[in-house]
């Protein structure tokens, strides 16, 4: 979609960008492109950590700052109607590479990004400005660990999960398989990690029809 379309309808990144945001349950070979996220590292265990609370509260502040600065005539240059898009996670853990075939019986051991993409007008200084703003309305909240960056992902194999998220080792598992299959290798390491993209809210769903993107880089 070039910048006229853009400015002529509300962009929903998952309806654009399908082959990123919708692939089937069976495994597929993607090139990811460069994106620009809204990143927070942490570590433990996602359930119960207030660390991970706080990045939620933050990814989603400046997200939703940026998206609703339309309603009070602040909007920066460039600006389009646009659907946040849905969070998304970069997993390892402590001491290991992590590639998710195997269970992880202590979740606090976890080294987590938690990202959130932004739409392609938001630059650093639209992101500063954004910052101020929430620090202005919620001053209680930490905001010098978040940053704009832009993740280059490159080529990847990736599956739609549907359940559970502790039932996810079965779907890795799988994915797994196919890279081998492929004639590629899982090329995990401190940049390109698991990654989940998650597209049900599990307030509003069953855990039985959450779905998640589950991604690997590969390499021949």
């Amino acid at each position: 979609m070039n910048k006229k379309e853009m400015l002529q309808k509300k962009v929903d990144y998952k309806r654009i960008y399908k082959e990123l945001y919708v692939p089937k349950t069976m495994p597929m070979i993607i090139e990811v492109p460069p994106i620009s996220y809204l990143m927070i590292d942490g570590n433990g265990n996602p359930n119960t950590s207030e660390e991970y609370k706080h990045a939620m509260e933050v990814l989603y502040g400046i997200s939703f700052t940026i998206k609703m600065s339309k309603m009070n005539g602040t909007q920066p240059e460039g600006y389009f109607e646009y659907v946040v898009p849905p969070l998304e996670g970069l997993w390892s853990v402590a001491d290991d590479k992590f590639v998710g075939t195997t269970p992880i019986e202590n979740k606090d051991l976890f080294l987590w990004t938690s990202m959130i993409r932004q739409p392609e007008f938001v630059t650093q200084e639209v992101f500063e400005w954004a910052k101020k703003v929430l620090h202005k309305k919620k001053p209680e909240l930490n905001l010098s660990d978040v940053r704009l960056e832009t993740f280059e992902e490159g080529l990847c194999a990736q599956v739609m999960h549907i359940g559970p998220f502790d039932n996810e080792l079965t779907t890795i598992q799988r994915l797994e398989e196919y890279i081998i299959e492929q004639g590629y290798q899982s090329d995990i390491n401190t940049y390109r990690r698991h990654h989940e993209i998650y597209l049900s809210d599990p307030r509003k769903c069953s855990t039985d029809t959450l779905k998640t993107v589950i991604r690997h880089p590969i390499r021949k």
